[in-house]
């Protein structure tokens, strides 16, 4: 297995991996619960350039049968600017209003997104995506790695601190109390 950054090429492999992590808060995002509509929408942004869901912030992990998951990470200092191409699609393409609470902010970078096919759970590529981008974030750039867990998900929060990410706060993210945790050098 290979992780490189993503290519524009890339982006339905990327939206499929995308919605098996946040299918539920796309549909929040977009206002309805549609997957087709959800996919629709994220191939079109992640085709698209300087914004949070961009395959300019996307890292892909990919063998030789295609890519396998997918992984959104950006500086959370430039929130507000790579979410304002997000809010306009969502405006053009839906009609709604898109103002979500900030899931990060200035001094880290941020992990929006990771998502593994379904048919390749369970076989340690979460967990590999992971250390590289301990690896690539905090020890090759000496950055602070952020995300945010849902309080109802222990597991994904005990393999995050096990990780060695640390619980440094709350946030909220549409309406919902999440965990923010950040990994540090």
């Amino acid at each position: 297995m290979v992780i490189r950054k993503a290519k524009p090429e890339d982006y339905r492999a990327i939206a499929s991996c995308m919605l098996v992590a946040m299918q539920d808060i796309v549909f929040k995002f977009i206002g309805e619960n549609s997957p087709e509509k959800a996919r629709q929408f994220l191939e079109y942004i992640i085709r698209e350039k300087a914004n949070q869901y961009s395959y300019e912030n996307c890292w892909v992990a990919e063998n030789e049968s295609g890519i396998l998951a997918a992984a959104t990470v950006y500086d959370g200092g430039q929130l507000a600017e790579l979410r304002t191409p997000v809010a306009k699609a969502i405006k053009n393409l839906f009609n709604r209003d898109f103002k979500p609470e900030d899931e990060t902010q200035a001094g880290e970078f941020y992990i929006d997104c990771v998502g593994v096919n379904p048919d390749q759970q369970g076989k340690g590529i979460g967990s590999q995506i992971f250390k590289f981008l301990i690896d690539e974030y905090v020890i090759k750039r000496q950055k602070t790695l952020g995300l945010l867990v849902e309080k109802e998900n222990p597991n994904a929060k005990r393999l995050y601190l096990k990780l060695g990410f640390a619980v440094v706060g709350e946030k909220m993210l549409t309406g919902k109390k999440l965990d923010h945790l950040q990994f540090k050098k």
